[in-house]
């Protein structure tokens, strides 16, 4: 079976024949800077709550650190990189609950914004007015001013 640009196999439909689908492209791995290997573990962990799953150092130079947030099929590594701690801006984390995740946060220790909504003025103070899915947002910052948004998604929005 030829497949078409951006295509591949899925799988075998109903007659046992090859089927083709869209190409998935899943976003696994987001490169954080930061300037302090072991304060940015122990925030992550400590304070935002994400699972450690490897802290493998091979000589002076080389570290990986790789966490991943609670529910998230993505995850982070922490590069040590002083220069660039702090660059990395607006990074979103997914809730179906913004109030329970700000509780959450702040309860561990994190400095987490009020919840904002973005509307004709730009960004304003509460919650979206109608609640709606992908309408409240809030955000946190780690150590080194690496700033994550978290939003509200209560009802997924199909894809084409």
């Amino acid at each position: 079976m030829t497949f078409a640009e951006g295509e591949r196999f899925t799988g075998l439909d109903g007659t046992g024949d090859c089927k083709a689908g869209p190409m998935d492209y899943k976003l696994e791995l987001v490169i954080i800077p930061v300037s302090d290997m072991d304060r940015a573990k122990d925030f992550y962990v400590n304070n935002a709550g994400f699972r450690l799953d490897v802290d493998h150092s091979a000589g002076e130079d080389f570290r990986v650190i790789q966490l991943t947030p609670p529910g998230s099929a993505c995850s982070i590594t922490l590069m040590r990189n002083a220069e660039a701690a702090g660059t990395v801006q607006g990074l979103h984390l997914v809730v179906s609950d913004i109030d329970a995740a700000r509780a959450d946060l702040a309860g561990r220790g994190v400095e987490v914004s009020d919840p904002f909504h973005f509307g004709p003025e730009g960004q304003t103070p509460g919650h979206h007015p109608q609640r709606e899915s992908y309408g409240t947002f809030l955000s946190f910052s780690d150590p080194d001013g690496n700033t994550f948004l978290v939003q509200e998604v209560t009802q997924v929005q199909p894809r084409p």
